[in-house]
């Protein structure tokens, strides 16, 4: 098998390579650093082993040798591995090192190059790192060296006479200092100079001045790595060219309580107007075990959720059938998600009531006749719709497709529960769960986000009250809930 060194580029999952993502689909172990793109590891498969070997300034962080031993090891045990590094494993990530120590080992390795942050923080800051007219060169320089190196490798008076544009990677630490030594180089204080700040990422920001001043701006604005610092004229083009603005949900920090297999879509909404998302999966859907219903006995068949609609089909293929089944059925689905699943498999509801809750449903069933139905939905589920539908002379048949149970959250993840600004509850099972494992970990300015009427009740029940409710009982609908209430 391979290890692979990948490139995880500077922070926006849309700048990960297609190789990356294919590699890290079909890993068996993935060591990754803490500079990747949050949603990178969304495409690994359930099965992987995901070992965090980040490094973080001032912090814990496994050592480097550990780390070389992981990936030795797990090679040599003919697993595929994937070292995924933040941006470019050859630019500053210490991959040369890493591919020295399995050569020697006799490991098989491949690299895949990423985008490296310092070309990609200044292009999403509008700052052109060549220019025709003001740089014909550039320079990768780090800003903070082995500090077990007898003598620094770096000749600042040469970098001071370089003719383009600096580009610093790790340097805030040492920003004054790095301004100082270019300065007494001959470089010109009053060259522009501008620091990125988690460049690429929706709360990135930009601050700049010149080499005089720009450590001073930089203390002043607060700025905290991650940055890259640019020095040269070609920085006075940041005015003009700057084209990256901040989405509406920037800064924002979001906890999406789903199940884990159905959170990545509102996840990816949420990252893509700019929010920070915590997944913290309060429940696990787990499909139960049956025979298909023979669906010519009902004029009728309700779907109340998108998991439903899936698992029906599932049981209905198990044994050669598809939606021709439903030739002699009228459908009805709770709310729209429930109809894209269903459209999903080639069947186009017939019913999808205004409001979408079961008391909505049965309102659009009020003037349809009908005699025999199926309502297939989770084993635990409100008897609104079976007592509607009974009350009015129906035969009613219920089939169990699946049950909500709880999913352990891990300690990272209540820890990082207590940083959200907002927690989203898409269903009442989420209230229930999500409130029993990490309640005692929500910050007490968090904001609560509920999907419609009935999970805001079941946060009454629990003794809290609801700060948002979507108008809208969908995920389209909490969304839009969360923009008009940052707004």
């Amino acid at each position: 098998m391979t290890v692979y060194l990948v490139g995880a580029g500077p922070g926006d999952p849309g700048l990960l390579t297609s190789r990356a993502l294919e590699l890290i689909a079909r890993a068996d172990v993935i060591v990754y650093d803490r500079l990747i793109p949050a949603s990178a590891l969304d495409g690994a498969r359930a099965d992987a082993e995901l070992v965090y070997a980040g490094k973080e300034g001032g912090g814990p962080s496994m050592p480097q040798a550990e780390i070389d031993r992981l990936l030795v090891d797990h090679g040599a045990a003919g697993r595929e591995v994937v070292r995924l590094k933040g941006g470019d494993p050859f630019v500053f990530g210490r991959g040369g090192e890493e591919a020295e120590v399995l050569r020697a080992a006799g490991i098989a390795f491949e690299v895949v190059p990423g985008v490296t942050a310092g070309v990609a923080a200044p292009a999403y800051a509008g700052i052109p790192v060549t220019h025709r007219e003001a740089a014909s060169a550039v320079a990768f320089v780090t800003g903070h060296e082995d500090p077990l190196k007898p003598d620094p490798a770096l000749d600042w008076n040469a970098l001071a006479a370089f003719p383009g544009t600096l580009v610093v990677y790790m340097g805030v630490r040492q920003l004054g200092a790095i301004a100082q030594r270019l300065i007494a180089g001959g470089r010109s204080p009053s060259e522009p100079a501008a620091l990125v700040q988690r460049g690429t990422l929706p709360d990135q920001r930009a601050v700049t001045g010149t080499l005089a001043t720009i450590a001073s701006v930089a203390q002043a604005e607060g700025v905290r790595a991650p940055a890259i610092a640019i020095f040269g004229p070609a920085v006075a083009l940041h005015e003009r060219l700057a084209w990256y603005e901040r989405p509406p949900l920037a800064g924002t920090r979001v906890a999406v309580t789903r199940a884990r297999a159905q959170a990545s879509g509102l996840a990816a909404r949420l990252r893509r107007l700019g929010a920070e998302v915590i997944e913290a999966p309060a429940i696990k859907i787990v499909p139960l075990d049956g025979p298909p219903p023979d669906l010519e006995r009902y004029d009728l068949v309700i779907l109340t959720s998108p998991n439903g609609a899936h698992l029906l089909f599932d049981r209905l293929l198990r044994v050669g059938c598809d939606a021709r089944g439903f030739a002699v059925s009228r459908v009805a689905a709770i709310g729209p998600g429930t109809a894209a699943a269903l459209a999903e498999h080639g069947i186009i509801a017939d019913i999808v009531p205004e409001r979408y809750v079961a008391e909505g449903l049965v309102e659009a069933l009020a003037t349809v006749s009908v005699e025999r139905v199926l309502i297939a939905r989770a084993a635990e589920a409100r008897d609104v719709l079976v007592d509607a539908l009974r009350a009015r002379g129906a035969e009613v048949h219920t089939l169990a497709l699946y049950n909500t149970v709880a999913e352990s959250l891990t300690e990272a993840e209540l820890a990082a529960v207590g940083e959200a600004d907002y927690v989203t509850f898409t269903s009442s099972s989420t209230v229930r769960f999500f409130l029993d494992a990490a309640r005692e970990r929500l910050s007490p300015h968090a904001r609560l986000v509920s999907i419609g009427p009935v999970t805001s009740m079941a946060l009454r029940e629990r003794g809290l009250e609801p700060h948002v409710e979507a108008s809208t009982h969908d995920i389209d609908g909490v969304v839009q809930a969360l923009l008009d209430d940052v707004s």
